[in-house]
């Protein structure tokens, strides 16, 4: 954990950004024709003092249609007195199977984990930006074109084909848009504090090898665990060791 002296500037216009997406739903009818150009998986903890600025900035961030911003809840904090109660293992296990493909121990909260390679300090926009666009340039990163859309009473996930082969794992990840939780003890005791996409199931849709893929999935399927919205992520390495994104899309299952 970790509790740095931080101001976050909310006020950071996305005018262009929205301006974009406008344009883009005039042309193409959906926002899912835009093109990504960052994720953002921030890990974060209810038992974590240094969390609450990093939350509301996934907000922020979470409003720019370029951006997939995912909250992804650990549990190693949950001895200091309040059980988050939204964390799972299984994102404890992927945090620290990106340190492991990194080389580095630097397992803390608020971690932002960027494109799935490169880390700051979660509620940092600017490093986070900073990294946005440093990690953009590194080969195959969101190369791969992921497209979403609600058709029915089903998601369909179109994953381009790719310009060259090289495999990965392609995950969907069902999501809460906004979670408000009252937080009774701990270091955040008193507190209430939103979060945003927050990550409720990880389920593997298959794998990647250059051919082009569509999957279909029930919307009821997703909603199950109360998720109004989606992710996709196309992912180099395993689930143990999670590594670049070649590709990732958002949507709403509304």
């Amino acid at each position: 954990m970790d509790s740095p002296n931080v101001k976050i500037d909310l006020r950071q216009p996305f005018a262009a950004s929205l301006a974009a997406a406008a344009l883009t739903v005039l042309l193409h009818g959906s926002v899912q024709a835009q093109q990504t150009r960052g994720v953002v998986e921030l890990f974060t903890s209810q038992g974590c003092s240094s969390c609450p600025p990093a939350d509301e900035l996934m907000g922020v961030l979470g409003r720019d249609p370029s951006l997939v911003v995912i909250t992804v809840p650990i549990d190693y904090w949950d001895y200091l007195g309040w059980k988050d109660t939204m964390a799972k293992p299984r994102h404890t296990q992927r945090q620290r199977g990106y340190a492991k493909m990194r080389g580095d121990r630097d397992v803390y909260t608020p971690q932002a984990v960027i494109n799935g390679i490169a880390h700051v300090q979660g509620s940092d926009k600017t490093a986070i930006e900073r990294m946005l666009a440093e990690t953009k340039q590194r080969e195959h990163v969101l190369s791969t074109p992921v497209k979403l859309k609600v058709v029915g009473d089903k998601l369909q996930v179109d994953v381009e084909r790719q310009a060259a082969a090289f495999p990965a794992e392609i995950w969907l990840c069902a999501l809460t848009r906004q979670v408000q939780v009252q937080i009774g003890r701990g270091e955040n005791s008193g507190k209430t504090v939103d979060y945003h996409n927050v990550v409720r199931r990880w389920t593997k849709l298959g794998d990647l090898n250059g051919a082009a893929r569509v999957f279909s999935i029930p919307l009821s399927d997703l909603r199950a665990d109360g998720a109004d919205s989606a992710a996709v992520l196309v992912q180099a390495g395993s689930i143990e060791r999670p590594g670049s994104i070649f590709g990732a899309a958002i949507a709403s299952l509304r």
